[in-house]
């Protein structure tokens, strides 16, 4: 059996872009889970962690591990506190994006399903994106006009 301790400081990627700058444990896949992923993301202060999106194969749920984060949803702004969970339901009641307005390093861990394809909705660039069943990245785009299903087919 794996064990992973949300509290160790054993880092897979980190994000090093200005304004976004935070550190990721690829969870899920230390454990060799097979359904569900998981990720812990440590974020700086000042810092967000992804652009605001949803899903619409994936359900994701946000565990405060460490820390005050701040969420937005379409609701608005809540800060939230160590041990809260949070439901981001697939679909356009499922819109997120985590910040940290602390002075310290905040810790969460998303958790979710593993549906695919996928697609994301990124509303406030206007981007949407889609995975293949294998995962892979197909499309991150701004849509353009709506086209006939038969246009281009001859």
């Amino acid at each position: 059996m794996e064990v992973f301790n949300l509290h160790g400081d054993e880092w897979d990627r980190a994000e090093e872009r200005e304004g976004w700058r935070s550190k990721d444990a690829w969870v899920g896949a230390r454990l060799k889970s097979e359904l569900i992923g998981g990720s812990m993301y440590e974020l700086e202060p000042g810092d967000r962690l992804w652009p605001y999106h949803t899903h619409h194969a994936n359900e994701e749920w946000l565990v405060v591990v460490c820390g005050r984060p701040t969420l937005r949803t379409q609701e608005g702004e809540q800060e939230l506190v160590e041990g809260d969970v949070v439901c981001f339901r697939r679909g356009k009641e499922g819109y997120h994006q985590v910040s940290n307005r602390t002075d310290a390093p905040i810790r969460v861990l998303m958790l979710s399903t593993l549906l695919a394809p996928d697609i994301v909705e990124y509303p406030d660039s206007g981007k949407i994106g889609a995975r293949s069943a294998a995962g892979e990245r197909i499309l991150l785009s701004r849509p353009g006009p709506v086209l006939d299903y038969w246009d281009g087919e001859d």
